[in-house]
C-alpha cells in the first residue's frame, strides 16, 4: 500500500494522512489504497472513528496533479475519474463517523474529499475551492453533488460555476465546515470530536449516520418507516443492553461494537 496515505491508531480512531509532497496530490495509487483502507476499518470492530488530514500545514491537499491531463487523453480520465469515484464512495460508506481536519489549501479533489467525510473542521488559515472549470474541467469525485446538498444550489454554483475562493470564516458562515480553529489546530479538535462520538454507541452512531445519509435519497414517508426498523434492529446488538443498563445503574457503559 502507498505511503501517500499514512495510517496512525488512537484509542478507536484511525488517523490517515495524505502525504503526497509538496501538495498533498492524488494520484491512482493514493485513491486505490484509500478506499482500500477504508474497507480494512469498515472490517475492524475496534476502530469506531476516522480523521483525515494532511500533511504539513500548507496544504489539506490540492487535488490531482493536472500533468495527468495535460494530453487529453480520454482513457487517462475515465481511469481516473473512476478511482476518485470509488474511493471517495467508500468514505462517505465508512460505518462511522468521519471528520476532515483541514488546515491549509483544500483545493478540487482535496476539497472533495472533505466533502465525503461527516464533518469538517478548518484552521483559521484554511482557503477552500473547486477550481476544476477554469482548467476545463468539472469537480468529478462529488463536488457537484455533495457540494449542494451541504451548502444549497446557490453557493455551490458560486463556488463551481464562478470559481470563488473561501476563508475558513466564510466556509463556516455557509455550512460548509462546521468549526474553525486557530491554525495548525484542526487535527487536535478533530480528534476531540473523535472522542466525543466514543461516548456513544458504535452501533448506535452507524445505523444514525445510514439515516441521515439515505434521507438524501429516500422519501421522507420510507424514512420515518426505516427510523423505526432500524431501531428495533439494535436490540439485536450487545450494545443496546450494554447502554441502557449502564444507565440504570448508573455507571460508564462498556461498548463493545457488536
Amino acid at each position: 500500500m502507498t505511503t501517500a496515505i499514512r495510517f496512525e491508531q488512537q484509542g478507536h480512531t484511525a488517523i490517515l494522512t495524505m502525504d503526497n509532497p509538496p501538495a498533498n496530490t492524488w494520484t491512482a495509487a493514493s485513491l486505490s489504497a484509500l478506499a482500500e483502507r477504508v474497507a480494512q476499518l469498515n472490517a475492524d470492530r475496534e476502530i469506531w472513528s476516522l480523521v483525515l488530514t494532511g500533511a504539513g500545514d500548507r496544504f489539506f491537499s490540492a487535488g490531482a496533479d493536472l500533468k495527468l491531463f495535460a494530453d487529453g487523453d480520454r482513457a487517462v480520465a475515465r481511469e481516473m475519474a473512476r478511482r476518485f469515484g470509488e474511493a471517495f464512495e467508500a468514505l462517505s460508506r465508512f460505518r462511522g463517523l468521519s471528520i476532515a481536519a483541514i488546515d491549509g489549501y483544500a483545493m478540487g479533489g482535496g476539497l472533495e474529499a472533505a466533502l465525503a467525510c461527516d464533518l469538517r473542521v478548518a484552521g483559521r488559515q484554511a482557503v477552500m475551492a473547486l477550481p476544476e472549470a477554469k482548467v476545463g474541467l468539472l469537480p468529478c469525485a462529488g463536488g457537484t453533488q455533495n457540494l449542494t446538498w451541504l451548502v444549497g444550489e446557490g453557493w455551490a454554483k458560486r463556488l463551481i460555476l464562478c470559481g470563488e475562493r473561501l476563508d475558513a470564516e466564510r466556509a463556516l458562515a455557509i455550512g460548509l465546515v462546521e468549526e474553525v480553529v486557530p491554525q495548525g489546530q484542526a487535527l487536535d479538535r478533530a480528534l476531540a470530536l473523535a472522542r466525543q462520538a466514543e461516548q456513544q454507541s458504535p452501533s448506535s452512531l452507524a445505523a444514525c449516520k445510514r439515516l441521515i445519509q439515505s434521507a438524501r435519497s429516500r422519501p421522507l414517508a420510507q424514512g420515518y418507516i426505516r427510523e423505526r426498523e432500524e431501531f428495533v434492529d439494535l436490540f439485536d446488538t450487545e450494545d443496546q443492553r450494554e447502554g441502557v443498563n449502564a444507565f440504570l445503574e448508573k455507571r460508564p457503559p462498556q461498548w463493545r461494537n457488536r
